[in-house]
């Protein structure tokens, strides 16, 4: 029962979240400061409505230096909940081009500037990629990805594709890596507790002077470093769990 209502004012809500970033952003289409508006008003409200609760450490993501590529895991449709309150500055994202036949979401993700692209040609895919590397370098704009390029439902992390580094390299802008605690086993909307999901920005992987034939080891590197940390996230949100503080 939980649950379903749960469910009814998250589907209600992400409704009227999605008319009113429409309004918004047509007031100033594909402005970069969209994806944070819009992302922030999707989460702040909907983390209550399914009973999580984000503890993020995410100074690294402040920082004012310069643009950078943001990769973070990604576990599920709630990642928009979970991670939307923590979208920095004048940062879009890059998904799916099937997003933009999602009604009023699919507008509002491309009206907000965030990049669709198009995998199934190759063309367009390159062409997308060369304008985010041209707003990294020259309009000072930060690219979200999930590098795993799908959902891994909370399990390991999936092996990387190589667009953000691609990307990163050709711009000489540094990677910050996204870590989030496992939790999509941990959610239970049956369940009035809400639940911990730990999010933790690592310091930045600079890219400056590195070349294509650098990329592997520069994606196996932040690989590395992601699953150590979001390793140690979830052991603590299950630590803190009541029934671990049981035993």
């Amino acid at each position: 029962m939980l649950s379903a209502l749960r469910l009814f004012l998250l589907c209600a809500y992400s409704a009227l979240a999605s008319l009113t970033g429409l309004f918004l952003c047509l007031l100033h289409p594909f402005n970069p400061e969209n994806t944070r508006r819009c992302a922030r008003l999707f989460a702040l409200p909907s983390q209550r409505f399914l009973g999580i609760r984000v503890d993020a450490d995410i100074e690294e993501l402040n920082k004012p230096d310069q643009a950078c590529v943001i990769v973070a895991n990604h576990q599920s449709n709630y990642d928009l909940f979970v991670l939307g309150g923590v979208v920095p500055p004048r940062t879009v994202s890059l998904g799916k081009k099937s997003l933009k036949w999602i009604p009023l979401f699919g507008q509002l993700y491309w009206l907000a500037g965030n990049v669709l692209l198009d995998r199934g040609n190759a063309i367009r895919a390159k062409q997308a990629m060369l304008t985010t590397t041209e707003a990294l370098r020259d309009r000072q704009v930060s690219i979200w990805v999930f590098p795993e390029g799908t959902r891994n439902a909370g399990t390991e992390l999936l092996p990387f594709k190589k667009g953000a580094f691609q990307m990163a390299i050709a711009a000489g802008a540094p990677i910050v890596p996204v870590c989030v605690s496992r939790y999509t086993e941990l959610l239970d909307l049956n369940r009035p507790e809400s639940v911990r999901v730990k999010v933790r920005a690592l310091p930045a992987i600079a890219t400056t002077g590195l070349t294509l034939d650098d990329m592997p080891a520069l994606m196996e590197r932040c690989r590395a470093r992601m699953s150590t940390v979001i390793d140690e996230l979830s052991a603590e949100t299950a630590a803190a769990l009541p029934s671990a503080a049981g035993h």
